[in-house]
């Protein structure tokens, strides 16, 4: 493997997801491509595969009568979605994920409306414990199609150092 490429077969190569730990500068913002519709069937899924029971998520009835007037995409689901969006371009070479910090939904997402994620690199550091390893800290932030912000929190991840940790073939 090579800057991220590996030669699967003679003059056959595959680009490998993810970024190594000398790959992040604190400064860098990753733009998260492409965005994702949420429908209808997305929410109400989610909402019974969590057990959220509340009907401001799928009972239209109920949702009418909200100060919203339609069901709200649950919040869980937006953050899955967020993180689900980055982890090509944060996470694809990470051992674990260390934390979410800081989570705030700052503007309802409805069922039609499509998200957008962006993670801009906040800090950066070498594992003190795990020398082959390092630690990198992100923020990701949320976008609706009318680019106001709907969701952002601070996530960090326990990330290879570039010649360690699997390769997928």
């Amino acid at each position: 493997m090579r800057d991220g490429v590996i030669e699967i077969s003679p003059g056959r190569f595959r680009e490998v997801q993810g970024r190594f730990f000398e790959d992040f500068e604190i400064g860098h913002i990753y733009e998260h491509r492409p965005g994702r519709t949420i429908t209808d069937t997305d929410n109400v899924w989610f909402t019974l595969l969590t057990m959220n029971t509340h009907p401001a998520h799928f009972d239209y009835a109920f949702s009418e009568k909200t100060e919203f007037g339609k069901p709200l995409v649950a919040s869980p689901l937006t953050i899955a979605l967020m993180t689900g969006m980055s982890v090509s371009d944060t996470s694809g070479k990470a051992i674990a994920n260390l934390g979410w910090d800081e989570v705030r939904m700052v503007h309802p997402l409805f069922v039609g409306d499509t998200l957008y994620a962006e993670s801009e690199v906040l800090d950066k550091r070498e594992s003190k414990s795990r020398p082959d390893q390092g630690i990198i800290t992100f923020k990701t932030v949320g976008n609706n199609q009318n680019n106001i912000i709907v969701s952002h929190y601070k996530r960090t991840v326990l990330v290879w150092k570039r010649g360690y940790g699997p390769v997928n073939d």
